[in-house]
């Protein structure tokens, strides 16, 4: 099969791999659609620490079962269109047995820790498939992880009806987790340097978009989003909350990126600073979601590239071109 490589961090080929084979509990998945997000930027660059290489990447997918294997469960078939949450717990360490898998101790994802779907065929468990309704093409079905990891972000922050939201970073995640803060009564601020993203976010509702934070005249906020794991963006969200102020650390930083946040104004004004990593319980939410029609997904869906453009669609991605860039596989019978 074809399959998009990063040999080592800078070293990107597209070529052949060998035909993926089903686990005894797994199914292989023919790709229809698979997205590009920043943790597959931080891979290709070397800054994931959990990747090995040379590795297959891509985690947001979907497409159809091709093959299953004799012991899978769920009563998967062949034809099946579904979408797959790529988490990998072990199921045994401290961590997986408190519920809380995206913590493992052993943690592993497709596309990230094994080779996932920027590729013909995929090799997955069983158990992390999903089916879609018949209506839901493939790009729309691979927006479901990173509605996932939205969804389990909300529920990290929390949020109330009326509570004043700052959003740092309109790309998809952005305009995702917006859209859920919208949902539950928040008057959400977003800012981003693009101003293409930000009329996106205007169009889906923001109560105020800026390039800039400087540009809020010192507005403070009951909790602010960082979307960019961008060290400055985070201070920038920090020092925009007001007094019981609420942190949510959204986008992936570099392993060794450091903020400079005032330990004196966590205790005294009770700041309370949370992280939010990946999936947790929280795919089939995203899937239903989608389904019922309570998030628009069409301003999301901007670029459509065949497998062998993969180099291209990251430095797409790179550029802040568009919003969510996709990778088609030409063998893939997608629905568009």
């Amino acid at each position: 099969m074809r399959a998009a490589i990063i040999e080592q961090p800078g070293s990107i080929t597209v070529g052949e791999r060998p035909d993926p084979v089903p686990g005894a509990e797994g199914v292989v998945i023919r790709v229809g659609a698979c997205g590009i997000c920043g943790t597959d930027l931080h891979i290709a660059d070397g800054e994931f620490p959990p990747s090995p290489y040379p590795l297959v990447p891509g985690h947001e997918f979907a497409g159809e079962i091709v093959a299953v294997g004799g012991g899978a469960p769920g009563g998967l078939r062949v034809g099946d269109r579904v979408a797959v949450d790529p988490s990998l717990f072990c199921g045994h360490c401290a961590f997986c047995r408190a519920g809380r898998g995206n913590l493992c101790a052993n943690w592993g994802a497709t596309g990230d820790t094994v080779d996932g779907a920027f590729a013909e065929y995929v090799a997955v468990p069983a158990a992390n498939c999903y089916r879609m309704p018949e209506e839901m093409g493939f790009r729309e079905g691979a927006l479901i992880e990173p509605l996932s990891c939205a969804v389990h972000g909300v529920r990290r922050i929390g949020v109330s009806a009326g509570e004043r939201f700052l959003l740092i970073g309109a790309g998809t995640m952005g305009l995702l987790l917006q859209q859920l803060l919208q949902q539950s009564g928040a008057r959400v601020t977003m800012v981003d340097r693009n101003a293409e993203r930000l009329k996106i976010a205007a169009e889906l509702g923001a109560h105020a978009v800026a390039t800039d934070t400087a540009d809020l005249h010192d507005e403070l906020f009951d909790a602010a989003v960082d979307v960019t794991g961008a060290p400055p963006a985070i201070e920038t969200a920090f020092n925009a909350l007001q007094r019981g102020g609420r942190l949510l650390i959204f986008g992936v930083a570099a392993d060794d990126a450091r903020v400079s946040l005032s330990p004196f104004r966590i205790y005294n004004d009770e700041i309370t600073v949370v992280g939010s990593m990946a999936v947790l319980n929280s795919f089939g939410a995203a899937l239903d979601l989608l389904a019922s029609g309570a998030l628009r997904t069409s301003p999301l869906l901007s670029h459509a590239l065949s497998l062998d453009d993969f180099p291209a669609a990251l430095d797409l991605t790179r550029s802040g071109a568009g919003v969510k860039v996709q990778v088609v596989p030409d063998a893939a019978a997608a629905r568009q």
